[in-house]
């Protein structure tokens, strides 16, 4: 396992989340769940179990290099990676492949979101050290797919070669975008598409020559710093070239072009917690009449299918709402119907379009 580094991308400002995501504490350092730990301290710890410490690496915003290093103490401070710009994943993951590749070319990359949720947590180490084999050997670009439960319209979608190539490894023919319903139903009915989660393992070599083939404006961009990299000469050149990347993802700029990608199917127990929604769907302890109530002091009547999420510091009484979100944070109180939560992330552009900065 010499080879295998981990990146957990934690770099998002989490805003289909606000109020309890802000821009100076994003939704990725939250206990969210309850637990007593934050989204990115469960996914490192995922991997503490197989993996050696040293060879998690956490690729972030610079501004919250420092949140990093105090919910993960036990990793080496070089191993956070910190972005001077939100370009968005492909310039964040083509940084970390020439940083890595500089260092051990033959190493290989397992990138993940640091904000997901995965309750089967030994199926999911199968898959990832699935993918890791068969990346070994092969000019692959791998991505894990999640096998789809329902007809859902928020996540985009993998279509898959119906013959496997190895033991559940298939040939990926396309990546579709978010679907309309009936859409989404189709791709369920056939077997043959899975849900892009955004996890990925592939050798640092691999990803570089697919920049250089399906991205040059990245991959010049950064191939300029080789020999800066691990030096004390990188932060300057970061500095520099990183702000003038392209804005884009790592689906658009190389998975939608790129001819060697594979994905493994995977029943992972996986929920992206990317709205609130997704929270009230996976928290275990609803009352009988389908309400999830994160504090301790709540008293609810006549309601239903709600989610509450406010201080323990504070009694919350709600009568009479039926599939709202209420979400009471330091000096903001969200008040929001279910079916319109797409709406919120909108709701934090035009607050700071309205200069309400100290609000987000």
């Amino acid at each position: 396992m010499e080879n295998i580094n981990i990146y957990i991308m934690a770099g998002g400002v989490g805003s289909r989340f606000w109020p309890k995501s802000r821009n100076s504490f994003p939704k990725q350092f939250i206990d969210i769940l309850g637990t007593g730990k934050s989204l990115l301290q469960m996914t490192a710890e995922r991997f503490c179990s197989f993996i050696d410490k040293d060879k998690i690496h956490i690729v972030t915003n610079k501004d919250y290099n420092g949140l990093v290093a105090q919910q993960l103490p036990y990793l080496p401070m070089q191993n956070i990676i910190g972005e001077p710009a939100r370009n968005n994943t492909a310039p964040c993951i083509a940084y970390a492949a020439f940083k890595l590749y500089q260092q051990n070319p033959d190493a290989i990359m397992v990138i993940v979101p640091s904000d997901h949720l995965i309750i089967k947590e030994t199926a999911y180490a199968e898959k990832i050290q699935q993918a890791i084999d068969f990346a070994k050997n092969k000019d692959a670009l791998i991505t894990l797919g999640i096998q789809p439960t329902r007809p859902d319209t928020g996540y985009g979608y993998i279509q898959f070669e119906e013959d496997a190539i190895s033991t559940d490894i298939y040939k990926v023919l396309s990546f579709k975008e978010k679907p309309s319903k009936e859409k989404a139903m189709v791709y369920l009915e056939t077997g043959q598409y899975l849900w892009n989660a955004g996890m990925f393992i592939w050798k640092a070599s691999t990803i570089m020559a697919a920049f250089k083939e399906l991205t040059p404006e990245i991959y010049h961009l950064f191939v300029e710093g080789q020999s800066a990299y691990n030096t004390e000469k990188e932060a300057a050149f970061i500095q520099e070239k990183y702000p003038l990347a392209p804005n884009i993802s790592i689906d658009f700029a190389i998975m939608e072009k790129a001819k060697n990608v594979y994905t493994i199917p995977a029943d992972i127990g996986w929920s992206d917690l990317g709205t609130w929604n997704s929270l009230h769907d996976v928290y275990n302890e609803k009352d009988e009449n389908n309400n999830a109530a994160i504090l301790k002091n709540i008293y609810m009547t006549n309601s239903e299918g709600c989610l509450i999420n406010a201080s323990d510091s504070k009694l919350v009484v709600v009568n009479g709402l039926k599939d709202f979100i209420v979400v009471d944070d330091d000096n903001v109180l969200l008040i929001y119907p279910k079916n319109k939560e797409q709406e919120i992330k909108e709701t934090t552009i035009q607050l700071k379009n309205k200069g309400l900065l100290k609000f987000l």
